[in-house]
């Protein structure tokens, strides 16, 4: 049983800090990088005061150049170091985008297995925080279509901690998105428990007549969806997948074969998302399980809208339980 005094009730931002810190500590071959991620703490205050804690050769300050970042990040990851890079904001990845993609995910196999990139990219995304352009998009599915990376995105406080700290350990290169609406939602974090693997997805409520499936800032919804549910008489079971690549296929796989029903939530456009190659697998693996089709949820296949539109973008309580609908329906 955890000791009281190692739980604590924490936004997901802090327990993000408090996992970066744990690093510092305990691996000085552990740098963080990024625009203003030192003296100002980064722009949600993420990093705050880690510079002052472990000094400017530690906790690094860039120029607002998001390829030579990301480059200088292979670079010491090469010389033995686990550098972390902020991506300040989901939409300033792009110029970063082939480093990303040709160097950082190649390199392993480039190199037949002998070079390790150990590099976390840190990258607030989605949006609900009221944000201009390029401030709230969702790109996760173009990276997760590249082999060599792996995605993830926690949807609380414990899992962005120990999330980190798994991330930070990794050989491999790690994206890891942080849904930014979610960064002052408060939630249990015990710094004594065993975690779960990084890759696997998790059941966050059981229920018997619909498996919903979302990761990061979608959680929530989801949560609130099968209560909602639940005064109408309808069992929904909530899968927090964790993961976005790999994907824990095999819990998705479970849940559905006792639930027989699937919706899919992401912020993500719908069209080409990462909904659409869960709804694939899960036919192929549960055809005979089916009885309804895999239904998915998301935002439009539009460009991010301003912010006094975005509520009707983004995937809301009344558009996911008009999908569990549908598929109860069948």
């Amino acid at each position: 049983m955890a000791d009281i005094a190692t739980i604590k009730n924490l936004p997901l931002a802090k327990a993000i800090n408090e996992s970066l810190r744990a690093a510092l500590e305990s691996d000085p071959k552990v740098l963080i990088m990024g625009e203003d991620v030192g003296k100002l703490g980064g722009v949600f205050r993420v990093t705050d005061g880690l510079q002052k804690d472990f000094g400017e050769r530690r906790v690094v300050d860039t120029p607002l150049a998001e390829s030579g970042i990301v480059g200088t990040a292979i670079g010491l990851a090469l010389r033995g170091y686990r550098p972390v890079v902020e991506i300040q904001f989901d939409g300033f990845v792009f110029p970063a985008y082939d480093q990303i993609v040709t160097q950082l995910a190649k390199m392993h196999a480039r190199s037949l297995g002998k070079v390790k990139l150990p590099v976390v990219i840190r990258i607030p995304y989605g949006g609900g925080i009221g944000a201009v352009e390029h401030h709230s998009e969702s790109p996760e599915a173009l990276f997760a279509h590249v082999p060599g990376l792996k995605i993830v995105s926690p949807s609380n406080s414990s899992d962005a901690y120990w999330m980190m700290q798994q991330a930070i350990q990794s050989d491999d290169p790690v994206i890891f998105f942080e849904p930014k609406r979610r960064y002052h939602d408060k939630s249990p974090l015990d710094t004594s428990a065993v975690p779960d693997p990084l890759h696997s997805a998790r059941v966050v409520r059981q229920g018997t007549d619909l498996t919903v499936a979302a990761y990061g800032p979608m959680v929530k919804v989801c949560l609130d969806v099968a209560a909602v549910a639940e005064q109408e008489g309808k069992s929904l079971e909530v899968l927090d997948l964790r993961s976005v690549s790999p994907l824990d296929f095999d819990a998705v796989q479970a849940s559905v074969e006792r639930t027989r029903r699937l919706v899919v939530v992401h912020e993500a456009p719908v069209f080409f998302g990462s909904g659409a190659e869960i709804a694939a697998r899960i036919t192929e693996r549960c055809f005979y399980h089916l009885e309804a089709p895999v239904l998915r949820v998301g935002a439009y296949h539009a460009p991010y809208p301003p912010a006094r539109l975005e509520e009707e973008y983004l995937p809301s309580l009344d558009r996911v339980l008009d999908a569990v609908d549908r598929a109860l329906a069948y």
